[in-house]
């Protein structure tokens, strides 16, 4: 049975809190801190019962070794304006200088290690070598508490092995993520819909197939689209598109039952994302433009499906909802889960980032996730190595 921070006397205890920090950057600035808020709830209660909490997490792909970008200083800014007082950044993870910054913190106290993905035993997939800086980062604390969700389906060192190494329990985050999506796997409230966009494709494909064997309707949107649209004979311009996907959504496509997966029927296209855009049919893309948007017949259609939905999963934006020309599809998905009644889990950062951009209220939907990948896997069904674990005694 899985343990929450709740389960553990903490007051004293060195707590090390593997947080979701991944957050968006424009130069030295956080443009979207919904995961460091999510993260508030189990750090503030940890702090509030006396523990000397360590906050450790990644930021981007670095490489396996320091690189100044990829810092963790902007989110360490952030995440003291948001408690209301200063924290300090260690200048390495598990080094002379947290140590000692481990060592100097007080009951109550907070510190945060630099991007554990620093070092590139993190994400080794080696057991020693990912062993080995477990035990570094376990060196440090008393008490391991999982609070990342976004890096549960990672067997990195710091969501699986250092809860090998301690007495592990799961944050509140964690937990409320783990009931939510299981939502999703058991006793559904059916019309169940998943709406699924965005650009990074190749993650939703290993998981589509199981969808259409729970969901009663996919809409599909965003750059997910193209490969259908290809797999279907349809030109696409200069639209997102890796080849290699197309025989994946032709696959889909032929799984499918009839009406089960709905594509747009019409986009915003522009020659360049700085565009204003046209609308055209999906089937009639000119050769020189890129899909940036679903057009307004397919958010309506689009609409019109999710308002007789009693559960939705959306995992992905609509399209290019950073400019306001391509960000009309994403804003009409939203406010019809908004106006509905439908138990409503949005999965995956960008989504997230998405409907708070565009001014939508989180409280309006039944849950926002963080995270993309890990809740595609789970609701897949997939063994998630930094929850497993955690059930582990």
């Amino acid at each position: 049975m899985m343990k929450t921070i709740d389960d553990f006397a903490v007051d004293g205890q060195r707590v090390l809190v593997r947080a979701d920090l991944n957050v968006p950057l424009d130069g030295g600035r956080v443009t979207d801190d919904g995961r460091i808020r999510a993260s508030l709830p189990t750090l503030t209660a940890l702090m509030n019962r006396g523990a000397r909490v360590i906050v450790c997490a990644h930021l981007g792909r670095p490489g396996g070794k320091p690189d100044p970008k990829y810092s963790l200083a902007p989110a360490a800014a952030r995440l003291g304006e948001l408690i209301g007082r200063p924290v300090e950044l260690t200048a390495d993870t598990t080094g002379p200088a947290a140590r000692a910054a481990v060592a100097a913190l007080p009951p109550g106290g907070l510190v945060m290690l630099e991007n554990l993905r620093f070092n590139a035993a993190e994400t080794s997939k080696d057991d020693t070598q990912r062993g080995a800086f477990a035990d570094q980062l376990a060196e440090l604390a008393d008490l391991y508490v999982s609070d990342g969700f976004g890096a549960v389906h990672r067997k990195h060192a710091s969501v699986y092995d250092v809860a090998l190494r301690l007495p592990h329990a799961a944050g509140y985050l964690v937990k409320a993520e783990v009931d939510a999506l299981s939502r999703l796997t058991a006793d559904i409230q059916r019309p169940y819909l998943v709406v699924l966009g965005g650009a990074k494709v190749a993650d939703k494909f290993d998981a589509f197939g199981n969808l259409l064997t729970m969901a009663d309707r996919i809409l599909v949107g965003g750059a997910m689209a193209f490969p259908f649209l290809v797999a279907q004979g349809e030109e696409v311009g200069t639209s997102l598109l890796e080849a290699s996907q197309v025989d994946a959504a032709a696959e889909c496509l032929k799984r499918a039952a009839p009406g089960q997966v709905e594509l747009p029927s019409d986009l915003i296209v522009a020659a360049e994302p700085g565009g204003t855009g046209e609308v055209v049919p999906a089937d009639a893309i000119p050769a020189g433009q890129m899909g940036l948007d679903i057009g307004p017949q397919a958010a309506a259609r689009f609409a019109a499906a999710l308002a007789d939905a009693r559960t939705v999963f959306w995992n992905g934006p609509m399209g290019m909802f950073e400019r306001a020309p391509f960000a009309g599809g994403t804003r009409a998905v939203a406010q019809t889960l908004t106006d509905g009644h439908a138990f409503t889990v949005i999965g995956g950062g960008d989504t997230g980032a998405a409907i708070r951009a565009l001014g939508f209220d989180e409280d309006a939907f039944g849950y926002v996730s963080t995270g993309g990948g890990a809740s595609l896997e789970f609701i897949e069904g997939k063994t998630l190595p930094g929850l497993a674990v955690l059930e582990q005694s």
